[in-house]
């Protein structure tokens, strides 16, 4: 889901493009139109209705309407004016709605019996509306053609150029309306308005709304005609869509090609039974998990009554996920120990090939070049016995192995790991612990994951991060959160945003997700590979 302008997957996408993108069903990107117009929609109907709350509802309802009748959109290069052109509809029929109402700007009649509101949020109420009240007293004794541009001004960082190609002008209009703009401004409250402008500024939350608005309503009619042209248009929204996919489901590829190792190193109708039975508690217990996030996310963005809720249980998931995936690799490894011993004992027919031996040969790779006592590589194709070590080199796969540089295993230790659990500085797994962690439930300094926890969390259903915390569902940090349910100090705002580094993440994140699928997937094939031509 693509809420927040700085991780836009492509800035450069014009408006045609998006529509057609939109009108072949693509939610994402009539997101971006959204970002992109939002401030535009938000700013002109403020300076109408001279109320923000319900500037930004009026400028939501507009969208919606959009989103609704964008196949009667003839010309998508006209976007941003046919936008406007809604939007001035909405605007005029609210002002006829508020003229009828006899009552307007009165306040509520307050029962005896209700409960009594904290005095200090009480406070803090009445002075954001007294601030609201003489920001609108001031700008409405303006014309509409200097409040608009001066509007925009201070909501687009003070940029002239921005707001002339905003309002289809020239730059030397924009600068002459700008300055007789501010001189109608009284003096004594010129500070006042640039602050409270900023501050007004509509933001991600905005956005998000748009979209929970759309989620339920189907695309526009003529989706089929537009769905090739969309399909083109699309590459870079495509490739990110399948890198996401991948990255998230290496898990589970990986773990096909890890039952078929298994079967292959499996000698009797018992282990092949057992190694199913693994594999499959490692594909459920995957499944439960990516399931109930989905669920939380719907119930939370469904019920803002419930949101704490929802958040904890999110959180109670991901630790269950882990604490599920430890005892499921621990009890693998030892079952796995267990039923071989026993087998060989009660079926010592199955063993008589020459790789079936303990100490076969053909079951490992060991190279004959070392450093420092420590084989340069070193791989373990058979089942891991009892008292069986691991494989230990600096480049080392097996099921436990640990590396000097390089670790692949069920169980991987070393300074860059891949595994079920992943152990390292870098460390890429169903379950990650490292400095920089990637994986399904990532744990580190820096967490990348379907959900991560650290110092700073990125991830896809939770962040839990110390500093700042990122994901498209439940963000919580200290410092500074991004997400649809956030809680932190500062929240969805250009703040938040900047501390948690979107910037940069936006330009490396599909990089990071092939990053992940290729050292997950890649691994887990050429190891069944090698464990069928020499254990088969």
């Amino acid at each position: 889901m693509n809420l927040f302008r700085k991780k836009s997957p492509n800035t450069e996408t014009n408006d045609a493009n998006l529509v057609m993108l939109s009108l072949g069903g693509d939610r994402d990107a009539f997101c971006e139109i959204v970002s992109r117009y939002q401030n535009l929609l938000c700013s002109l109907a403020y300076s109408s209705v001279g109320d923000i709350k319900y500037s930004e509802d009026i400028s939501q309802e507009a969208f919606v309407e959009a989103w609704k009748k964008l196949d009667t959109l003839k010309d998508p290069q006209k976007l941003k004016s046919w936008l406007c052109g809604i939007l001035r509809f909405k605007v005029s029929r609210y002002r006829r709605k508020e003229g009828r109402q006899p009552i307007k700007g009165a306040s509520e009649f307050e029962e005896h019996d209700a409960p009594v509101a904290d005095n200090e949020q009480m406070e803090d109420t009445a002075i954001r509306e007294q601030e609201q009240a003489l920001l609108w007293q001031t700008l409405d004794k303006m014309a509409g053609t200097y409040r608009e541009p001066l509007i925009l001004f201070y909501r687009e960082q003070q940029s002239v150029e921005r707001v002339a190609a905003q309002l289809d002008l020239s730059v030397d209009t924009t600068k002459q309306r700008l300055s007789r703009g501010r001189k109608l401004l009284k003096r004594a409250m010129i500070s006042f308005v640039e602050e409270t402008l900023t501050k007004s500024k509509p933001g991600i939350g905005f956005t998000a709304s748009v979209l929970s608005a759309i989620s339920s309503i189907a695309p526009p009619v003529k989706s089929a005609v537009f769905g090739a042209s969309a399909a083109k248009a699309g590459t870079a929204f495509k490739l990110a869509t399948f890198l996401t996919f991948l990255a998230a489901f290496s898990g589970v590829i990986s773990s096909f090609f890890g039952l078929r190792a298994s079967l292959d190193q499996s000698r009797t109708q018992r282990e092949r039974q057992h190694a199913i039975k693994v594999v499959a508690m490692f594909m459920l217990s995957a499944l439960i998990f990516v399931l109930a996030m989905f669920a939380l996310k719907h119930f939370a963005l469904n019920s803002a009554a419930n949101l704490l809720a929802y958040t904890i249980a999110s959180q109670f998931f991901v630790l269950l996920f882990v604490g599920c995936y430890l005892l499921l690799v621990h009890r693998m490894f030892k079952e796995t120990q267990k039923i071989r011993a026993q087998e060989r004992i009660f079926n010592p027919q199955a063993f008589q090939r020459e790789a079936d031996q303990k100490d076969s040969k053909r079951n490992e790779y060991k190279s004959q070049l070392s450093l420092f006592g420590t084989p340069l590589l070193h791989f373990k194709f058979g089942m891991l016995e009892v008292n069986e070590k691991p494989a230990i080199g600096w480049i080392a796969g097996g099921s436990k192995a640990y590396g000097l540089l390089f670790a692949w295993g069920g169980l991987a230790i070393a300074p860059i790991s891949v595994g079920i659990v992943s152990i390292g500085v870098i460390s890429l797994g169903a379950v990650g612990f490292g400095l920089i962690a990637i994986g399904t439930v990532a744990i580190g300094l820096i967490g990348f994951g379907a959900s991560a926890i650290g110092y700073k969390a990125y991830g896809s259903f939770s962040a839990l991060g110390w500093e700042s915390a990122f994901s498209n569902g439940f963000s919580i940090a200290k410092d500074a959160a991004l997400g649809p349910v956030a809680y932190a100090a500062q929240v969805n705002n250009e703040q938040a945003a900047d501390i948690s580094n979107l910037t940069l993440l936006g330009q490396s994140y599909q990089w990071i997700l092939a990053f992940i699928a290729i050292l997950v997937i890649v691994p887990s094939i050429l190891h069944a590979r090698k464990v069928r031509q020499r254990m088969k």
